[in-house]
């Protein structure tokens, strides 16, 4: 009788090591998959998620929350959609890499390493990637998987560090450019700041001309354009005592800024990088000094906040995705998050 006992208990052990094997990744598996155990259940309306205005409501579903579905990043950064692909492409800017996740496997694996220490990424209007690199440039990855240099100076200066990124549907290529990569090795190379200025710059899609678009700019960061490219927003994360998003009117058949002016003030929240949808509404990545400042804050076009969504960690870029273009794909510090919307980004274009 012991001796079956010992084997009917021997036989319990072997099922419970068993499960706990089939728990954990498979030898070879993606190291960026989003942990396997089981999270404590958090009930409908998910409480992360606050409508301060009751415009907010229609944007958000009700049975939805934010998951973590990729980790183990430094710090992510400069999310991009492949909706041709169904797969998102962001930095990992310390670990020099650019990492993919990809929609139907839920799998985050390198896409390329090194990489230039790339911050800031988008595509072109012909599918392109082009890249914001800490190694002082701007780039562009062709469809054979060459790089162009499409700026990495100006007047016969080194940009400074090259930080987030846009493109018109002229094919200019508008790009903010910060001292952040130069400052320290952690994120780059420690340089010497040559650009006096720290701004806007914009390449034009047929000359590749680079000229300042605008300057004098405290720490520019995040930029996007509304949808109908009247406006472009920029993230001046160093002004005092809060960081602010800018609007400048496009000028010059679209070629220059002007009437620059304050259009949010993120009061507690630290602003970063941002999109906005068809609306005109601004999903704006901040972070801050409490967890309950963590998150995306969403303002309408007139800059009124109108809603939030808190996530565990700060958000320091996002970008709209899924295969229907309504899910929020978020940069976390060391992680990567979604949230389901009913919105989509405003500005899609190819060739």
């Amino acid at each position: 009788m012991r001796k079956i006992r010992q084997i009917a208990g021997f036989s319990l052990i072997l099922a419970i090591a068993a499960a706990t094997l089939a728990a954990l990744p498979a030898r070879g598996e993606d190291q960026f998959a989003a942990p396997k155990a089981l999270a404590a259940v958090i009930p409908y309306p998910y409480p992360g998620i606050k409508a301060l205005d009751p415009s907010f409501g229609k944007y958000i579903p009700y049975s939805v929350e934010v998951e973590r579905i990729g980790h183990g990043f430094r710090w992510a950064e400069g999310p991009v959609w492949f909706g041709d692909g169904r797969y998102l492409l962001f930095s990992d800017i310390p670990n020099n890499q650019i990492l993919r996740w990809d929609e139907e496997t839920n799998r985050v694996s390198v896409f390329r390493k090194p990489a230039n220490y790339t911050n800031g990424l988008t595509r072109d209007g012909y599918g392109r990637l082009v890249s914001c690199d800490h190694l002082r440039r701007v780039t562009r990855t062709e469809y054979d998987g060459s790089i162009t240099v499409l700026a990495d100076s100006y007047k016969g200066k080194k940009l400074n560090s090259p930080n987030d990124i846009v493109v018109k549907s002229d094919d200019s290529i508008w790009f903010t450019d910060p001292i952040f990569g130069i400052a320290g090795n952690y994120e780059g190379f420690r340089g010497v700041q040559e650009q006096p200025h720290m701004g806007v710059y914009r390449i034009d899609g047929k000359t590749n001309e680079v000229t300042l678009a605008a300057e004098d700019i405290r720490g520019p960061n995040g930029l996007a354009f509304s949808p109908d490219e009247s406006i472009l927003y920029v993230v001046e994360a160093r002004a005092t005592p809060n960081r602010l998003i800018l609007a400048y009117d496009l000028v010059n058949n679209g070629t220059g800024l002007a009437n620059k002016r304050t259009f949010i003030d993120c009061g507690n929240y630290m602003a970063d990088g941002f999109k906005v949808d068809f609306e005109g509404n601004l999903w704006v990545g901040v972070g801050g000094r409490t967890p309950e400042l963590n998150g995306v804050a969403v303002y309408n076009p007139a800059g009124k906040q109108i809603g939030f969504i808190n996530t565990p960690e700060r958000i320091a870029n996002l970008a709209f995705g899924g295969e229907k273009g309504n899910r929020l794909l978020m940069c976390g510090g060391k992680s990567l998050y979604s949230i389901f919307t009913e919105t989509v980004g405003g500005y899609k274009f190819h060739k």
